[in-house]
């Protein structure tokens, strides 16, 4: 690495410790010219593939700013929100892909926001899944009442209602979690896909 001080195009790494609950490695490096010392932090770079094909860095910022507005006016804490939003990161991380698509970080984020507000949850998936009609928010809310309530569940199953039929591991594990009961609503969203 080439030393910011004088410009030297070798250093030697004196220290090395893990950051950010592992995630991160911050070293200590030292240059052999002028012997100044500097840090360095090395990421795993996690791009999102947007809809358009351009790609850009996965941003828990982002991931807060659209659940925060499915949450407003709820009583969600703000601590709450971080919380999600670094389970995203790390559902996504465990892919252990380097590029994901934009879609399957929305899949990422319904199951956590499920459990931690299921009116938030509806906000965002009508707008995350594109409800057009009253039925689309019927169908909806009859997975969220056949599925266990957000209090007492464990699971991170997110109801799918879209005929989504990506092969990534994020729409696998839903896909094959889901349990929901064989009533006439699940039957009317069924025939609707």
């Amino acid at each position: 690495m080439i030393c910011p001080f004088c410009r030297h195009d070798d250093s030697r790494v004196v220290d090395s410790r893990p950051v950010e609950e592992g995630t991160q490695i911050r070293r200590r490096r030292e240059c052999p010219e002028c012997g100044q010392r500097f840090s360095t932090q090395e990421v795993a770079l996690l791009n999102i593939i947007k809809r358009s094909g351009a790609t850009e860095p996965f941003s828990r910022a982002k991931v807060l700013v659209g659940v925060r507005k499915a949450c407003q006016g709820r009583p969600v804490d703000e601590d709450d929100l971080v919380l999600l939003a670094q389970r995203v990161e790390e559902t996504l991380r465990a892919t252990g892909q380097a590029e994901i698509e934009a879609q399957e970080v929305g899949m990422a984020i319904l199951a956590p926001l499920r459990e931690l507000d299921e009116v938030a949850y509806l906000r965002y998936a009508s707008v995350y899944r594109n409800f057009t009609s009253l039925e689309d928010f019927e169908g909806e809310i009859a997975l969220l009442r056949a599925l266990p309530s957000s209090a007492n569940s464990s699971s991170t199953a997110t109801p799918s209602t879209s005929k989504e039929t990506s092969n990534s591991p994020i729409t696998r594990e839903v896909k094959s979690t889901e349990k929901v009961d064989s009533n006439s609503a699940m039957q009317k969203i069924t025939s609707k896909n």
